[in-house]
């Protein structure tokens, strides 16, 4: 990737360490699970996969399932993750596009 096409890079690789490593509720582990949209919990992979392909479909129902066993805190972290991980993906290949043209 250019780094034309990538300004802040710097900053945003600042913000995903921060939020994949830095103190949370939930295990890193899963939160760099959630991330990459794979390899965590088996009971939040459905989350995952919907937040990283079809977020605008989350429903309250969705996040109040999990809710009760990870509470408020964690699934913040969790679902943020997984939001973080589908950006960066559409970003880098966009970025990608843009490369190529």
């Amino acid at each position: 990737m250019g780094a034309l096409n990538d300004p802040h890079a710097v900053l945003r690789e600042r913000v995903l360490k921060t939020v994949l490593d830095g103190e949370g509720e939930s295990e890193p582990t899963v939160r760099r699970a959630a991330y990459q949209g794979s390899g965590g919990p088996k009971d939040l992979q459905a989350l995952i996969d919907k937040i990283q392909r079809h977020a605008y479909k989350v429903t309250d129902e969705d996040v109040a399932r999990l809710q009760a066993k990870y509470g408020d805190d964690k699934m913040f972290e969790i679902i943020v993750s997984a939001a973080m991980g589908a950006a960066d993906k559409r970003l880098r290949t966009g970025l990608a596009a843009l490369d190529k043209a």
